[in-house]
């Protein structure tokens, strides 16, 4: 994997830094971007550092989750269930807690990713679990506050991402469309109670039941078959992001259920929501607009990589923009406030699209990707995607995205 520094495709000139803060709550960092602004270690004294503390873990397994900070105390998950509480400065253990997934999980556990990330909020400390849990632990004394489960017992979903926490919720998604007919969804709930709130499915179940708002009677017009018999697909399984500027929380949704799309709707279809930005009312729930990268997707890319937010100036005008380089090699900014299409650039090696049409923003598919009649064609980037699951961030001191690259 190499380091990638791509800048914005358009002109743009970073906005002032926020000011300096030593937490880090959440997996996204305190303004959604992945950038700290701290300067006390810097180029110059950066070879003074040396050993502080280390700490054995020996849980087992792994967790694929990065720490978060606050107050002087780290928190961190590991093995498929721990989550721990140290002292930073001295690497002294306050609490650990065991969600004892694998005692539940069953099945499950063949993804065994363990945590995949956590997010803390007015003293509690959240995260999600392989057997479908949202679980709330004080953050003081790793003690239990509450636990949700957020999908159904003998269904096939399994949480593969972190919480995001906002206004006193905390909102989560899940993966499992790759192993079973699954229809995506993200649900939110009260941070104290742990009671739902408010739940948004990404994909349109069957007509004959009815759609649960307008959005989803807006994206069944973009699918044909009975697709819901194959579920559909578009689970949220890993990253979003919380805009206080707009009160909403942006979803990246996955791809479909099953792969090639002449199974699932084969008479054509963009297939909405799948492999898109979706931006939802944070209140409600209810949506607002979006973007959708992959129409007629039957690769597995799809939109779970990191949402970044940026404050950049665009040909001379202040922009509130998303950034997302997601698995299809494509670098993308687009416009909190209404969803349009601002630029797309290629970060990587790619032979999907012939181009991204610069004004509606809609991929220009090359036919022979869509390997029709069994025609074999070798695609890039490859399945795993140009990005994945790697973090990436912005930096409003140089105007600069880093992204890691495969």
């Amino acid at each position: 994997m190499r380091r990638f520094a791509a800048l914005l495709p358009l002109a743009l000139l970073a906005a002032a830094p926020p000011a300096p803060n030593g937490n880090w709550a959440s997996y996204g960092g305190p303004d959604e971007n992945h950038y700290s602004p701290l300067s006390q270690i810097n180029t110059a004294n950066v070879k003074q550092l040396g050993l502080a503390w280390f700490k054995d873990i020996n849980d087992g397994g792994s967790a694929l989750s990065a720490p978060i900070a606050v107050d002087g105390v780290l928190y961190f998950a590991s093995g498929t269930s721990h989550v721990r509480a140290v002292d930073a400065a001295t690497g002294r253990e306050l609490w650990h807690y065991d969600a004892q997934a694998w005692k539940v999980a069953g099945h499950k556990m063949r993804a065994a990713w363990g945590i995949r990330g956590l997010a803390y909020d007015a003293g509690r400390v959240f995260f999600g679990t392989m057997d479908g849990r949202l679980i709330a632990l004080d953050a003081k004394t790793g003690r239990l506050a509450w636990q949700s489960m957020t999908v159904e017992p003998d269904d096939e979903r399994y949480i593969s991402g972190p919480p995001w926490v906002f206004k006193g919720k905390v909102i989560i998604g899940h993966g499992g469309a790759d192993f079973a007919p699954i229809r995506g969804y993200v649900t939110a709930y009260e941070q104290k109670t742990g009671k739902q709130l408010w739940r948004f499915h990404t994909v349109p179940g069957d007509p004959a039941k009815g759609f649960e708002n307008q959005a989803m009677e807006m994206a069944a017009k973009s699918w044909s078959g009975e697709w819901w018999k194959y579920g559909g697909g578009g689970t949220v399984w890993n990253a979003m992001a919380y805009d206080p500027r707009y009160n909403r929380i942006y979803i990246g949704i996955g791809n479909g259920s099953p792969w090639n799309r002449k199974i699932r709707s084969p008479q054509g279809g963009d297939n909405l929501f799948l492999c898109s930005i979706v931006a939802l009312d944070a209140d409600t729930g209810e949506y607002v607009w979006h973007y959708q990268t992959n129409p007629e997707n039957s690769y597995d890319f799809n939109n779970a990589m990191d949402i970044e937010l940026a404050d950049v100036t665009i040909n001379g005008k202040l922009r509130h923009v998303l950034i997302h380089a997601p698995k299809n090699g494509f670098f993308y900014a687009l416009d909190r406030e209404t969803g349009q299409f601002i630029s797309a650039g290629e970060f990587a090696k790619q032979n999907w699209a012939k181009r991204i049409d610069p004004v509606t923003g809609k991929p220009e598919i090359n036919p022979d990707s869509l390997y029709e009649d069994g025609k074999a064609f070798v695609i890039y980037p490859f399945p795993n995607g140009a990005h994945g699951i790697q973090a990436m961030s912005y930096s409003p001191k140089t105007g600069l995205s880093y992204i890691p690259v495969m």
